[in-house]
């Protein structure tokens, strides 16, 4: 018995034409839409809810909007949504139905589980050719023009109190720590076999409750790239990306999102199992990228931002001395 992953987020913003903009450029299909409310969808079924901040009934933010008001966790079956029902009920906020159950963590966030909605799905993936291993035979690499996220991978918050809010999701939620800032950042998962974090935990010098950013798989590091030029192109601003992270192995690249904080593309992270042991780092540049591009790539150019421009001749191709 365990939580299976993210079923559904959901953004209080201000700007709701802006943002229906940026979730359809990053390749998310928009499924309901009011005034007040848009329904987006990955390939899976995960939902994206954006919510106007003067919207009734929406939960409470942990900070001022825009930002997540609400994670939805999905779990396999009705036993399973009642096991973490009677875990919840001694927490502030709890609220239960047919559909749901619910309460709020200790930095205030709203959190729900329901059985989940998201469906299973086959996709083509780019192989990798190593020195031992050639899974790529008589075939290219494939290009892609655009992103279209599978799911919602995870979510990364600032906490005023990383080891009461660390504790709650380990004691309530079941999940596992997979590695450590001792006294600054967590790294959780779900449950023992998993990806290698479903949620982060952040304690910043100057204590706060916030949102540091929302992450969205994709197939392969080349659908990281695809989608970073995608948007790119769109006009959108790179905080950071394309890059790798040493920790998880992910290939990341980072959006500043009108939802709130950034939203990432990321694929490659490392696959955990029980026999995993934590680790400890030291918070600094190496342990968050191995490398990474300030800015971003420009989509036209295919070069860094504010690099000059190619010329369409080969590297080598230059005029002898």
């Amino acid at each position: 018995m365990s939580i299976l992953g993210i079923d559904e987020i959901t953004f209080g913003a201000h700007d709701i034409a802006r943002c229906r903009q940026f979730f359809l450029d990053w390749g998310l299909t928009l499924v309901e839409e009011t005034p007040l409310r848009l329904v987006y969808e990955s390939l899976n079924g995960c939902r994206v809810i954006v919510a106007h901040s003067d919207t009734p009934g929406l939960p409470a933010g942990i900070e001022a909007d825009p930002t997540l008001r609400e994670v939805v966790w999905g779990v396999a079956n009705a036993a399973d949504m009642a096991h973490y029902g009677a875990a919840m009920q001694q927490w502030p906020g709890f609220v239960q139905s047919d559909a749901r159950v619910g309460c709020t963590d200790p930095s205030g966030l709203t959190i729900r589980v329901q059985i989940s909605r998201k469906k299973d799905i086959d996709l083509d993936c780019a192989q990798v050719n190593t020195w031992n291993e050639r899974s790529r035979v008589d075939q290219a690499s494939p290009a892609y023009e655009r992103a279209c996220p599978i799911e919602v991978g995870h979510v990364v918050l600032f906490v005023k109190s990383l080891e009461a809010v660390t504790q709650f999701y380990q004691e309530v939620l079941g999940f596992v720590i997979s590695d450590r800032y001792p006294g600054r950042g967590h790294f959780l998962r779900c449950a023992p076999r998993g990806g290698h974090h479903d949620l982060f935990l952040l304690q910043l010098p100057e204590a706060r409750n916030g949102l540091n950013h929302v992450a969205f798989t994709v197939r392969d590091h080349h659908e990281v790239f695809g989608g970073g030029l995608h948007m790119s192109r769109c006009g959108w601003d790179t905080e950071l990306g394309p890059g790798r992270h040493p920790i998880s192995s992910a290939i990341f690249w980072y959006f500043n999102s009108p939802a709130g904080a950034l939203v990432e593309y990321y694929a490659d992270e490392d696959e955990l199992t029980e026999n995993w042991q934590a680790r400890e780092f030291t918070p600094g540049p190496t342990m968050f990228a191995e490398w990474a591009i300030k800015g971003g790539i420009d989509g036209e150019t295919r070069r860094q931002k504010n690099a000059e421009a190619p010329s369409g001749r080969f590297m080598t191709d230059k005029p002898k001395a």
